[in-house]
C-alpha cells in the first residue's frame, strides 16, 4: 500500500490476535513495525517474550521488517521505552496503533477496585502512555498517524464489561482531542472498534459468530488509516467480518428556554428535547 513504505509504526499487544494481523499487514505493506507485547495472560497477569518474538520471526520470515519490545504500556516508563525502541532501531516513529488490552469482566456489582482499575490503566492510560511518549516526535516532523482500539462495548455498552467499555469510550475523547491539537502538525487520529475472533472474544460470542471475523479482516482499515493517504481524523470506526463502517454522535436541535423552565415546563418539552428523527452530525456547541 502507498503511504506505509518505510513508515515506522508501533504496535502495542502485538504477540496475538489483532495485534499480530495488525504488525503482518503492515510489514507486507512495506512498513517497520515494532512488535510490543508483554506476554501476559488475558487478565494482564503474568509477562514473557515469545509472543512478541514470534511475530517478528513471521515477518522477517516473509520478508518484512520488525523488532520485538515487551515493556508494558501501562507505565509513562514502559511507554518510553516502546518509543526509544523505535528509535533506536529504526530512527523515527510515525505511527501508533495503540492496541494492548486485558479483560477483567464481571457484572458491575461485582466489579472490584482492582479490576475497575487495572483494566483502565492498561487501555486508557496505556494509550495516554504511549501516544504521549511518541507525540513530541510526531510534532517535530510534521506528521503523524494514531489509531486507537476502542470496541462497541464503548459505544453501545455491553454486559458484565463496565471496566471494559468505560476505557474503551474513554479512548474515543482522547483522540477527538488529539485531532484538534495535531491537525496543524499533520497529525490524524483515529478509532477502530474491531469485531473479530481473539483470546479477548473467545467466550464472548458464539462459535459460528467467530467464525466469520477473522482478525485479518480488520487489519487494512487500520493500515489505511496510518498511511499517508488518510486524512481522516477524529473518526470512529467499527471494522469487522469485511464490514468497514463509520460511527458518529448526532444531535437534534434541541428546545431553548428563555428562563429556567419549571419541572412542569421541561416535562412538557421532554418528547421534543428527546427526539432524534431530524438528528444530524453532532459539533462542539463551544
Amino acid at each position: 500500500m502507498p503511504g506505509l513504505q518505510d513508515r515506522v509504526v508501533i504496535v502495542t499487544g502485538a504477540g496475538g490476535g489483532l495485534g499480530r494481523a495488525y504488525a503482518r499487514f503492515l510489514a507486507a505493506n512495506g512498513a517497520l513495525v515494532v512488535v510490543n507485547d508483554l506476554g501476559g495472560a488475558r487478565d494482564g497477569s503474568g509477562s514473557g517474550t515469545s509472543m512478541a518474538d514470534a511475530v517478528v520471526d513471521e515477518i522477517r520470515a516473509d520478508g518484512g521488517r520488525a523488532v520485538a519490545n515487551y515493556s508494558s504500556v501501562a507505565t509513562a516508563d514502559g511507554a518510553a521505552e516502546i518509543v526509544a525502541t523505535a528509535l533506536d532501531e529504526f530512527g523515527a516513529v510515525h505511527g501508533i496503533v495503540s492496541n494492548a488490552g486485558i479483560l477483567r469482566d464481571s457484572a458491575f456489582h461485582k466489579m472490584t477496585q482492582d479490576n475497575w482499575d487495572a483494566v483502565l490503566q492498561v487501555h486508557l492510560t496505556g494509550g495516554y502512555n504511549v501516544v504521549r511518549a511518541a507525540w513530541p516526535h510526531l510534532r517535530e516532523q510534521s506528521f503523524g498517524r494514531i489509531v486507537v482500539a476502542t470496541s462497541t462495548s464503548g459505544l453501545y455498552g455491553n454486559f458484565g464489561q463496565a471496566n471494559y467499555g468505560a476505557a474503551k469510550a474513554g479512548l474515543v475523547g482522547l483522540i477527538n482531542t488529539l485531532a484538534i491539537e495535531g491537525a496543524k502538525y499533520g497529525i490524524t487520529a483515529n478509532a477502530i472498534a474491531p469485531l473479530a475472533a481473539t483470546r479477548m472474544t473467545a467466550d464472548i460470542a458464539p462459535q459460528e459468530v467467530l467464525d466469520k471475523l477473522n482478525p485479518e479482516l480488520v487489519a487494512p482499515a487500520v493500515g489505511y488509516l496510518l498511511s499517508e493517504q488518510n486524512h481522516d481524523t477524529g473518526s470512529v470506526f467499527v471494522v469487522g467480518g469485511g464490514l468497514v463502517q463509520r460511527v458518529a454522535q448526532f444531535q437534534n436541535d434541541g428546545v431553548t428556554f428563555p428562563a429556567a423552565p419549571s419541572l412542569d415546563e421541561i416535562t412538557g418539552r421532554w418528547s421534543e428535547i428527546s427526539d432524534m428523527s431530524q438528528a444530524k452530525l453532532g459539533t462542539n456547541p463551544v
